[in-house]
């Protein structure tokens, strides 16, 4: 049976930043997954970040590969501010990113994780077994996705989830119907209609807000004081939340679990707003009674706050619906494990160094943001993660000899032992 110190479920943003790190510090682990896997295969092709060009990257030490960075080497455009980002041009990026610091990435899936001794046993897709002594559940979102209730029971056919669509042309002439009124939602309504369907967007909310756009591209010392930019996006509020992730830690739990659920809701970018209104048909202030199949359709019954129906039968529901954490979706992981992860809201408790009470087991991203803070819901939130776990780790790790490790690992571990970095 295979051993290693620290093996990293997930390669996404989260995963492979904090890999980057785990290798420069010379520690043993091992990585699994597909890189940028959710970024590939769940988010349609031709989408744009929300994130802006400054705060979507990975992390090495010392963020020497930004993406900033691959877009000079790439000649491709880029802005700190105000370009979107295209999802292909990240996702390019972070592939890049994976093939020059985590280079020993095994493309294999975890299907069972338990405890074992004083560590813990994983087993792969390959048939492959290996023991850990402490794992990093850098999972992401793909295990999360939320589906409403009133439409359970109806076949996959007729309706899905918008993780499911990283292509449209599937419904060119056909009529679609999206729930949500966030960015998911949005940005599918508008490539949907671009790839010829008809589509409704139907939202619960009286009014779709779109972000503003950036006030302008350069700020000024005393723009930052009045409205300070983050990685996040603009204002004290998220310049708290982004900064200090810590200190929210130390909030009440009920503090910060309304906070998570209330500052940055969902909400559609502001480049996305041309593409929408006037183009694509937008139900607001309604919800779904009652969903059932008809002919071979899908007829809903919608229902306003003033108690108003209305009837819609469309060939195929897109709920836009968004993700919601709940341990019990990690499937992989076995029964016992998940009964002893003490859990608010089914989110894991966790310390200030990310780890459950489970003792050896971390979370990261999403998984902790009803801990740290919405800082976690978003690939920028990597770094802190990234620096601050990885750290951790490294404090009782158990490293890889010298000879295994190049010289430039071996610099960035020296130079972090003696508190230059």
């Amino acid at each position: 049976m295979n051993q290693c110190d620290v093996a990293i479920i997930g390669a996404g943003p989260y995963g492979l930043s904090i890999a980057a790190h785990l290798r420069a510090l010379g520690v043993d682990f091992r990585i699994f997954g597909s890189p940028m896997h959710t970024w590939l295969t769940h988010m349609p092709k031709g989408m744009r970040l929300k994130s802006e060009g400054f705060a979507s990257s990975l992390y090495d030490p010392g963020s020497t590969f930004t993406l900033e960075v691959y877009c000079k080497e790439k000649g491709i455009p880029y802005g700190r501010l105000g370009r979107p980002v295209p999802l292909e041009v990240f996702t390019a990026y972070g592939l890049e990113f994976q093939k020059r610091f985590v280079a020993n990435l095994e493309n294999k899936m975890v299907e069972s994780l338990k405890r074992s001794g004083d560590g813990f046993e994983l087993g792969l897709d390959s048939g492959e077994t290996l023991t850990a002594r402490r794992v990093v559940m850098a999972v992401g979102l793909t295990h999360y996705s939320n589906f409403p209730a009133e439409l359970a029971g109806l076949p996959p056919s007729l309706v899905s989830h918008s993780s499911k669509h990283s292509t449209v042309d599937q419904f060119r002439g056909r009529e679609v119907a999206i729930l949500g009124a966030g960015a998911s939602a949005l940005d599918l309504a508008a490539l949907l209609n671009q790839a010829g369907a008809r589509v409704q967007v139907l939202s619960r909310k009286q009014v779709i807000k779109f972000h503003d756009p950036p006030e302008k591209l350069e700020f000024s010392f005393f723009d930052q004081l009045r409205n300070p930019i983050t990685g996040i996006g603009p204002g004290w509020k998220l310049f708290w939340c982004a900064n200090t992730p810590l200190l929210f830690r130390q909030m009440p739990l009920k503090f910060r679990l309304d906070k998570v659920k209330s500052i940055l809701g969902p909400a559609p970018c502001w480049f996305i707003k041309e593409e929408i209104i006037g183009k694509v048909q937008l139900l607001v202030d309604v919800s779904i009674s009652e969903a059932k199949v008809q002919e071979g359709r899908v007829c809903l019954q919608l229902t306003d706050s003033a108690k108003n129906r209305k009837s819609i039968t469309v060939d195929h529901v897109i709920a836009a619906t968004g993700y919601k954490v709940k341990l019990q979706r990690l499937a992989f992981m076995d029964a016992q494990l998940q009964s002893a992860i003490r859990s608010v809201e089914d989110t894991p408790v966790l310390s200030s160094n990310f780890q459950s009470t489970v003792p050896g087991l971390y979370f990261v991203g999403a998984s902790a943001a009803n801990t740290f803070g919405p800082l976690l819901r978003f690939a920028f939130g990597a770094g802190f993660t990234a620096g601050r776990l990885s750290k951790h780790l490294a404090k009782s790790a158990i490293r890889r000899p010298a000879k295994d490790r190049s010289s430039s690992e071996i610099e960035a571990s020296d130079r972090d032992e003696v508190g230059v970095r």
